[in-house]
């Protein structure tokens, strides 16, 4: 993997509530955004803004799983500021809303069971 996606990685899993814009991750690496942009998609997969906000909501579904925290609360933990937005991202990435998922992961059906519906 390239050298400059693997500093930026780093420094996203070093502090992912942090707020990074594309400019300040290419500024890191000294490269222009839209050439990180390419470089980091082209390695990884996935944009580096979708990659934060999938690192974040990770860390809302453990938080969902083992606190009993607002979902607010957990929107604030892991650096969102807006609660439409958080809440429409974690559904796109667990296809449930984050008060759905804790309802179902309480009632002892996964992500699995719901898939398979």
């Amino acid at each position: 993997m390239d050298h400059r996606v693997q500093k930026v990685i780093r420094l996203i899993n070093q502090s992912p509530t942090r707020e990074l814009r594309l400019s300040d991750m290419a500024e890191t690496v000294n490269l222009s955004p839209s050439r990180f942009y390419q470089i980091f998609k082209t390695e990884v997969g996935v944009p580096p803004t979708r990659y934060l906000k999938s690192l974040r909501m990770k860390m809302a579904k453990e938080l969902l799983e083992n606190t009993f925290l607002s979902v607010k609360e957990i929107m604030l933990r892991v650096g969102a500021s807006d609660e439409s937005h958080f809440v429409r991202d974690f559904k796109r990435e667990y296809r449930m809303t984050p008060s759905q998922y804790r309802a179902h992961h309480l009632n002892g059906k996964g992500i699995a069971d719901l898939a398979s519906k």
